[in-house]
């Protein structure tokens, strides 16, 4: 590999003046400036970052660890993690989980070998032994989409029992009685979440005759929410409507649907949860509940600038916990009342 001491000895200079040419090049005069990047774009000269990283003894990557890089909103909680990165000059690495406690263990092993400035983490469980290992590290930590208040980190999420309880109330104002909740791991805080949000608000508005049936599935993908919608059908009675955990979920169970030749909304009326971009490009644009994905990743990543940045007083920094408030938007897949549906 080329190093500085080689581009030094070319240009005929100090490797000090390559140093400031490379980090200050306005301290350099122009004509040595010009023969030092003559050089180094000659010998293609590329400077050792990391080892200047470790000299400075502070890292200037961040890393995001989701729980699905599969699903759009994950991508978009990383894109505003990047974002505000690239705006304070640091890094991002991105890694994924794949819901898999083991895989999330083995990347926060990976990222505390790395001495990382911070970690963006979505994580599969509450407080597991990965996680435990990883606090021994001493590197700083925000928790995305899960609030976890009284935390030694701040945590930046989404108010997901409201978000569940608006989907909820939608599907009773619109008149169905017989409901179904498609939900994903009861692993994930999440998932519970929604689900505890959908009942409360169903306690809300008892009426007789009304049937809520949840139906659990081992990943929020399409392909589950497929599953899902073949078991939603076999039901008796059969649900009017049906709300996921997800938008995948959600489009899973809308292939069904249109597979089983079952009218949406007519017949069937559908929401998701997180209004990813897929979800209004769906054959029949599907109903949501939004989260700002890009907003939850902007706002943990500059909670951990502000956590670690060069004037920051060991042991001062305060902790938050910032919670956003969900919005539902209402698409074609819930249109239809149910009252007003011929029987």
């Amino acid at each position: 590999m080329v190093g500085i001491k080689d581009v030094a000895r070319i240009a005929g200079v100090s490797i000090g003046t390559v140093s400031n040419v490379v980090n200050r090049p306005h301290v350099v005069s122009a004509a040595t400036r010009s023969r030092v990047l003559s050089v180094i774009q000659e010998l293609g000269y590329v400077r050792d970052e990391s080892a200047r990283q470790l000299r400075a003894g502070r890292s200037r990557t961040l890393a995001v660890l989701v729980l699905d890089l599969g699903n759009p909103f994950f991508v978009d909680v990383a894109q505003g993690a990047e974002q505000a990165a690239q705006a304070e000059g640091l890094n991002v690495i991105t890694c994924n989980s794949g819901q898999r406690v083991d895989r999330e263990a083995a990347h926060l092993a990976m990222l505390a070998e790395q001495r990382v400035r911070g970690v963006l983490l979505s994580p599969v469980g509450t407080a597991g032994e990965s996680l435990e290992a990883f606090r021994r590290s001493g590197i700083p930590y925000v928790f995305v989409d899960r609030n976890v208040p009284n935390s030694e980190a701040c945590s930046v999420s989404v108010d997901d029992v409201a978000g569940g309880a608006l989907a909820a109330r939608h599907l009773v104002e619109a008149g169905h009685t017989h409901l179904a909740f498609v939900n994903g791991p009861q692993l994930l805080a999440q998932c519970r979440d929604r689900e505890a949000g959908a009942r409360a608000a169903l306690a809300e508005a008892p009426a007789p005759g009304r049937t809520f049936t949840v139906l659990e599935s081992e990943a929020l993908d399409v392909a589950s929410g497929r599953d899902a919608g073949a078991r939603v059908l076999g039901i008796s009675p059969r649900p009017t409507a049906v709300f996921c955990a997800n938008d995948l979920l959600a489009l899973g169970v809308l292939q069904a649907m249109v597979a089983a030749g079952v009218r949406v909304p007519e017949e069937m009326a559908i929401v998701g949860y997180d209004d990813i971009e897929f979800a209004a490009a769906a054959a029949v644009p599907l109903t949501s509940v939004r989260q700002p994905a890009t907003r939850l990743g902007k706002t943990a990543a500059e909670l951990i600038v502000a956590e670690t940045a060069d004037d920051a007083v060991p042991g001062e920094h305060e902790h938050q916990t910032v919670v956003y408030t969900p919005e539902l938007v209402v698409r074609d897949s819930t249109r239809v009342r149910r009252d007003r549906v011929s029987r």
